[in-house]
């Protein structure tokens, strides 16, 4: 069921058809193991019906903008886990990679996986933009890509983390996952949403800046030095969705920096003796 959740998600910017096609299969799979149940299945009939009305009425603007909220209300639902009846199977659980890390815990997120469908159907350019707001030169790209392991080492300067080297042997498991259910959900909102859309109304710099504080205050539970350090990457991340204008650039950029991070430092964070 995974492996066709993640090929839906895949194929959503280049053929919507087969995206669908391979939801719907992915949706009658989790039912069929109990992970949506019919509560869930009632919530994505609203949404369902809540799509096709934005596209129905697309040229109405006021009650366009209304489904608008609406679908994006669904997607911060979905996001946070507050829409019921979708039950997350736990893939790893309280597993501690080193003796400086601390515990971790991996769920595989159906609900999260469905934002960028919503999102998609609220902004058409949500994958890719055939304007960025700025283009750049290769050394450009190199520094950003080198912002990634330099962000991290400063992290262990600030006491948050520490190098230690990790292999678990679900590594397969959390690549899968932190792609497509958490980097590309993640970056579907913050970037390729809600930066492109302040992003018009505001300019690319500040777009860039408040979205990337918003990012810093979506990890306040994890504590202050990862809202620092969130914001930070989230600066990256929205650099490149700026250069580049294609939302696979900040996914790949946000899924090196956490792979990075699993496979060279403490992980999710240091824990003090």
């Amino acid at each position: 069921m995974w492996g066709v959740l993640s090929a839906s998600l895949f194929f959503l910017p280049f053929n919507r058809l087969i995206a669908f096609v391979l939801l719907v299969a992915a949706i009658g799979i989790g039912v069929h193991h109990q992970i949506l149940t019919p509560t869930s299945l009632g919530c994505l009939a609203i949404i369902a019906i809540g799509i096709w009305l934005r596209q129905h009425y697309r040229q109405q603007r006021m009650v366009s903008v209304v489904l608008e909220l609406f679908l994006v209300a669904c997607s911060l639902a979905l996001f946070y886990h507050l829409m019921p009846g979708f039950n997350n199977p736990l893939m790893v659980e309280k597993a501690k990679l080193g003796p400086l890390s601390s515990t971790y815990s991996l769920y595989y997120n159906f609900d999260k996986a469905l934002v960028p469908f919503l999102l998609m159907a609220c902004l058409p350019t949500l994958f890719n933009t055939d304007q960025p707001d700025r283009v750049v030169g290769v050394s450009a790209w190199v520094v950003l890509a080198l912002s990634i392991p330099a962000l991290l080492l400063l992290a262990v300067a600030l006491g948050g983390l520490k190098i230690e080297l990790h292999m678990p042997p679900w590594i397969l498991a959390f690549i899968m996952a932190n792609l497509f259910f958490v980097s590309l959900a993640e970056e579907a909102l913050f970037r390729g949403y809600l930066q492109q859309r302040c992003s018009r109304w505001l300019g690319a710099y500040p777009a860039l800046i408040i979205t990337a504080l918003l990012f810093g205050a979506a990890h306040f539970a994890a504590g202050w030095l990862m809202v620092v350090f969130a914001t930070l990457a989230g600066l990256i991340y929205g650099l490149a969705w700026m250069w580049s204008g294609r939302l696979w650039v900040p996914v790949l950029f946000h899924f090196a920096l956490n792979l990075t991070h699993l496979l060279f430092f403490t992980y999710p964070l240091y824990q003090h003796p």
